[in-house]
């Protein structure tokens, strides 16, 4: 549904407008009964995801995942 307002009523009800668009109404903000702006609810876009971007630029230690017993202990509380 679109709805026409001009600029004084559009200033006056700014938020009760920007409800009635983001419920999905579509509304025309016009100066001496001629449309200047409209009034539409945002979408955010999705950007694609883009896998792999660091492979080969991280390396990762051998022994990275390595389990050292004294580390162990400490932190069981033994």
């Amino acid at each position: 549904m679109t709805k026409i307002v001009n600029i004084h009523e559009a200033k006056t009800h700014l938020s009760r407008l920007i409800d009635q668009v983001a419920a999905g109404s579509e509304v025309i903000i016009a100066k001496a009964g001629k449309p200047l702006a409209k009034l539409t609810p945002f979408t955010v876009q999705a950007q694609p995801k883009k896998h792999g971007l660091l492979k080969g630029k991280i390396k990762v230690p051998d022994g990275f995942n390595a389990t050292d017993e004294t580390i162990v202990a400490d932190f069981e509380g033994r």
